[in-house]
């Protein structure tokens, strides 16, 4: 007889439910949230288990990296189907929630998640913290403005570099408690500023070194942040079978909605997905838009949206384009050329992501090719 596992996990307690193939519960446990009290706790049923789910997080990917070497067949599941699920039950409680994922590796009925290299959460971590020291970083530059806005004094339009030096030049002659104040408030952004700095080198150094960054950052408007920030998230580009599904799997295609014969529209994209690799798309494709000025068949075509529709609908179609470009140049290993190339280039991701049978995939590969030379 097969058995099945539910994970319910907690920062300090975990629980444990184990049911048979008639979906009687064998075993319920608590244990701490530790790698080796959880095979001990299942340890008695190792050669009969066919399936042992947990929920996707934090904790949970760590255990499935702890255990799965050592033979536990887990599976990490999506947090959103899941909570769908187990909203079916009355009460909702840990004990409840580690039998409801028991029988949802028992019926089958789950969605797995693809649990990504090692390598791929430092460099999200380091994506994340830059991130949040810049975010900081304009939060106390628009309060020291704001503040000193309010005394009729205006820092203009300066850099970075020369903000503190501005501010400091008009506190010259101020209140000193003020100056005090604002004092303050320049040493800690001193400080996020200096973190920033070593956090955006370290960035920059790992882009340089690393070809499918590089290879990525050949396409307009795409910089060290978003060529890091697509390979992060799609990790393995042999995932997915066409180029046209990463627009969508990370949240840029529209939702739609249909019920009967009446009901049937399409709405705003659906943002699922990795938010951080959406947001770097879609800054890419505005950089493409309104700071780049060299032609090419993809701001071309981007413009002529943003002239029948709007710019934000021209951004969000470009953002949606370049994720199929960056994904084909990185299956396919080739560089993506302005002009010509990038015209083909475009075609041959439009094609391929169509699923046209005039054209194989071998002729558009050759298109590329032809493209580079």
């Amino acid at each position: 007889m097969k058995y099945f596992v539910g994970l319910d996990v907690g920062l300090e307690e975990t629980n444990v439910c184990v049911i048979d193939s008639e979906g009687l519960t064998v075993r319920e446990v608590k244990v701490s949230t530790e790698p080796a009290a959880i095979r001990s706790a299942v340890e008695g049923y190792a050669d009969r288990l066919d399936r042992v789910g947990v929920e996707a997080s934090s904790l949970g990917i760590w255990l499935y990296r702890e255990l799965q070497p050592a033979g536990v067949p887990i599976i990490v599941v999506e947090a959103r189907h899941m909570r769908v699920s187990l909203s079916t039950m009355r009460n909702k409680t840990d004990r409840n929630d580690a039998r409801g994922i028991a029988q949802m590796m028992r019926l089958g009925w789950y969605r797995a998640v693809r649990v990504k290299n090692i390598d791929v959460p430092k460099m999200r971590s380091l994506l994340a913290n830059r991130k949040l020291l810049k975010r900081k970083l304009i939060d106390i530059e628009n309060h020291i403005r704001g503040t000193l806005r309010a005394c009729g004094l205006l820092i203009g339009a300066v850099g970075r570099g020369g903000h503190e030096a501005r501010v400091r030049e008009l506190l010259e002659h101020g209140d000193p408690i003020f100056s005090v104040m604002i004092e303050a408030m320049l040493d800690v952004r001193r400080s996020i500023f200096e973190g920033y700095e070593r956090l955006h080198r370290v960035l920059l150094q790992v882009v340089q070194h690393d070809a499918v960054c590089c290879r990525l950052m050949t396409v307009p408007g795409v910089g060290p942040v978003a060529a890091l920030s697509f390979k992060v998230g799609v990790d393995d580009p042999r995932r997915f079978a066409q180029s046209r599904t990463v627009g969508a799997h990370f949240g840029l295609t529209p939702r739609r909605h249909q019920s009967g014969t009446s009901i049937d529209y399409e709405g705003r994209i659906s943002k699922q997905g990795d938010v951080a690799v959406r947001e770097a798309l879609c800054e890419a494709a505005a950089s493409l838009l309104l700071r780049v000025r060299k032609r090419s068949a993809l701001r071309a075509w981007g413009l002529r949206i943003a002239k029948r529709s709007s710019m934000l609908c021209a951004i969000t179609a470009v953002a949606r384009k370049l994720a199929s470009i960056l994904h084909w140049m990185w299956v396919s290993e080739t560089d993506f050329h302005v002009g010509f190339g990038a015209a083909t280039a475009m075609e041959a991701c439009t094609v391929i992501a169509a699923g046209s049978r005039r054209m194989s995939a071998g002729v558009a590969s050759s298109m590329l090719r032809r493209s580079k030379d």
